[in-house]
């Protein structure tokens, strides 16, 4: 299958069969996550991955009330840091400097730069509201990466953030869920959606050229 054929292939999956997602599927679309492109290569963000069917059923009883919840396989969350700081920037600058085996000093531009930027969201909440655009960035290319590997995954926005943080303790961990998705196997036998033809506007309208 193309790229472009499992683009068409995929939707949003209403109803799932309960069917476990192979291991080294589930790890390329995570790959795939941890691979996106992010402001700076930052990643200010993170993905917890929800397997256990017990938690998965408190997530749909009291934060995302969708069947796909414990009908998929898995629940990844995306979740971006709670802080974002100065001595954030310097960690990955650290990293960085690590992985490419260079001075620090090399890199004293490339700081100031991430910085200056952070600097231009002074609180928190428009921080996280940065890092939130860039973690569904990485939300795409999961579900594109689940598309080639045959693996149907709904993307979701309607759960309480509250209650999620505090059912997977993300709070904890310096993290806020902005966006989940839930990876498995569609039902055909019960999702309507599943012989309906994609509908997407059309290329004209779409795509403009100057």
């Amino acid at each position: 299958m193309s790229f472009l054929e499992a683009l068409n292939w995929r939707y949003a999956t209403k109803r799932m069969n309960g069917h476990t997602v192979p291991q080294e599927k589930l790890d390329t679309i995570l790959e795939a996550a941890r691979l996106a492109p992010s402001s700076y290569g930052l990643q200010p963000y993170s993905v917890a991955v929800v397997s256990d069917a017990a938690l998965r059923n408190k997530i749909r009883g009291l934060a995302v009330p969708q069947p796909q919840v414990t009908e998929g396989s898995h629940l990844l969350v995306f979740a971006t840091w709670t802080t974002i700081d100065e001595a954030s920037v310097e960690r990955f600058i650290e990293h960085v400097a690590s992985e490419r085996d260079l001075p620090l000093s090399s890199l004293a531009g490339y700081t100031d730069a991430i910085k200056s930027t952070l600097r231009k969201y002074p609180t928190q909440v428009e921080r996280e509201h940065w890092a939130s655009k860039q973690a569904y960035i990485a939300l795409g290319m999961a579900l594109a990466a689940a598309a080639t590997e045959h693996v149907d995954a709904t993307p979701m926005e309607g759960f309480s953030p509250e209650a999620l943080d505090e059912l997977l303790d993300l709070k904890a961990q310096g993290l806020r869920s902005v966006v989940v998705m839930a990876i498995g196997e569609r039902d055909e036998s019960n999702d309507s959606m599943t012989s309906l033809k994609k509908v997407r506007w059309p290329k004209e309208s779409f795509i403009t050229h100057t």
